[in-house]
């Protein structure tokens, strides 16, 4: 099986850096990947974050559209919850057909921030809101073109845009299938293999389109030693918020997690997890990913490097991009 790599970046603001250069670090980042052979860039979404730049993956992707020419496109991910899925919908035709063949649209469950932001971005929602699993089918429709609504999601594109569901649950992975859209384990938060294997079991039982994948998004950090890149991830586990209500949140580390849980005034727990990343030398990084590929049977890897340093994250990608060839070669 050939194995395509993809690149999520998430427009970390580096110590010393601006806003402005974080995003101008991705833009470069993504014109890099293109030199480099990669198959799709990513761009998340995060609210008031002094540490992330990213807060609107739809005009980050119009911009990356305009300096780039062959690699694709993704959200990774629109936060649904917090929009229509009729404009998030016109938003991606639009980028469709600005560059048409390389758009993707990927979708996630998470607010991409706090209380406080999640709040600011649906103040004005009616009452009680529409859950998040209505607004995916509704979404899907629209850009599938099956919805019944009067209305169209225009300017439609030749051909619409792939749908991505991203998540770290065996539910969501039955979500994307019933559905009959691809699906992103993000492994970078949830890297127990078990829940990996049954994510993907379940995908492939309930796939009802064979043309949607159940791809991959583990942490990747290579270097020329396995300490020189296991400097990087100093933390191995992440934390999720259960909240009484049924609701889980994944918010990153332990200070990240008492954080959230202050403007939130319903009881919770936290969970630990541990994380999916893939630390090494090429040779080490290569042997793993081929292994999961094999293991799992999984084609595509979106790649995760939170590295606070651009330069060094530019070089780990370099090397990434060495290391599957060479294990093909030697493996």
């Amino acid at each position: 099986m050939t194995i395509r790599l993809s690149i999520l970046d998430q427009s970390i603001i580096n110590p010393g850096e601006r806003p402005s250069e974080a995003l101008q670090n991705t833009v470069e980042l993504a014109e890099l990947a293109e030199q480099l052979g990669f198959y799709r860039f990513w761009v998340a979404e995060h609210h008031n974050s002094d540490e992330i730049a990213g807060a609107a993956p739809e005009v980050l992707l119009g911009y990356i559209a305009a300096k780039t020419t062959t690699i694709k496109l993704a959200s990774g991910g629109v936060m649904l919850q917090h929009y229509s899925p009729y404009k998030v919908a016109e938003q991606f035709h639009v980028l469709e057909n600005l560059a048409p063949g390389r758009i993707s649209l990927g979708v996630g469950k998470a607010p991409g921030g706090f209380q406080p932001a999640t709040d600011a971005l649906q103040k004005d929602f009616a009452k009680p809101i529409q859950t998040f699993d209505a607004k995916l089918i509704e979404l899907v429709d629209f850009v599938t073109r099956k919805s019944a609504s009067k209305v169209e999601a225009k300017p439609l594109p030749e051909n619409n845009p792939e749908i991505f569901l991203l998540g770290g649950s065996v539910a969501s992975a039955r979500q994307a299938a019933e559905l009959g859209i691809s699906f992103v384990f993000a492994y970078f938060i949830n890297g127990e293999e078990e829940v990996l294997k049954e994510a993907r079991d379940i995908f492939e039982q309930y796939q009802i389109n064979q043309q949607a994948s159940f791809q991959l998004a583990p942490i990747v950090v290579v270097a020329e030693t396995k300490a020189a890149a296991d400097r990087h991830i100093p933390e191995r586990e992440s934390i999720k918020v259960e909240l009484s209500d049924g609701r889980r949140v994944n918010v990153g580390s332990r200070e990240q997690a008492e954080a959230y849980v202050k403007d939130i005034s319903q009881p919770y727990r936290f969970i630990t997890q541990k994380i999916g990343a893939i630390t090494g030398t090429k040779q080490d990084v290569g042997e793993e990913i081929t292994r999961l590929s094999k293991k799992y049977n999984i084609q595509d890897f979106v790649v995760l490097t939170p590295v606070k340093s651009a330069e060094i994250k530019r070089y780990s990608y370099q090397l990434l991009s060495e290391s599957i060839k060479e294990e093909v070669v030697h493996g």
